[in-house]
């Protein structure tokens, strides 16, 4: 299985980071070729600009057709990033706003939207600044999940198959960081 990591977050060296490195260490271990795109590391543009809106005729930026080549390549994508005011980061949304654009990922036909992606599979894992509890109480972590989950990926033809989100990240103990990725293991070998 070609395995695509798609990893967004400033911070090298953030819990999210950790999470990633998991995620790509059971894909290895299971014998998958995996890659992971690092948005921040590489210095992503999320700006989508005027070329950007002439891709479905054709005319794909090269940053773009390299990140859709790296999509095209995988069976199973893999999105880890932060929540920020109850959405991903700008870096991840104008990634995907750029790279998942019209005749790519999804083709219109009158008022019917077909996905281009069928056959991929994506887990997410996210993480929050505040309780889980919060989120959920709220309601956030099911519109969250309706958000990306349908709005994005399953609309482009992929299938969801994990959505999960760990919180507190900043506050809690080494040791629920631990049973956090212990999760993350899991979750993965599960899918993978």
């Amino acid at each position: 299985m070609n395995h695509l990591v798609i990893f967004c977050h400033p911070n090298p060296t953030s819990f999210n980071r950790a999470i990633a490195d998991s995620v790509e260490a059971v894909s290895g271990a299971l014998g998958h070729d995996t890659c992971c795109r690092d948005l921040y590391g590489m210095a992503f543009n999320p700006v989508l600009g005027k070329a950007d809106l002439e891709c479905a005729n054709g005319s794909t930026p090269q940053d773009i057709k390299q990140e859709q080549e790296f999509i095209t390549w995988a069976d199973m994508l893999t999105f880890v990033y932060p929540v920020w005011w109850t959405g991903m980061p700008a870096m991840l949304k104008g990634y995907i706003d750029r790279v998942f654009c019209q005749d790519f990922a999804y083709a219109l036909h009158g008022d019917k939207i077909s996905g281009l992606l069928s056959g991929k599979k994506a887990l997410i894992f996210n993480t929050t600044g505040l309780p889980s509890t919060f989120y959920t109480s709220q309601g956030l972590h099911e519109a969250m999940s309706l958000a990306t989950d349908a709005g994005f990926f399953e609309l482009c033809g992929m299938e969801v198959l994990h959505h999960a989100f760990f919180g507190s990240v900043h506050s809690v103990s080494a040791e629920v960081r631990k049973s956090y990725l212990g999760e993350v293991v899991a979750i993965t070998s599960r899918y993978l």
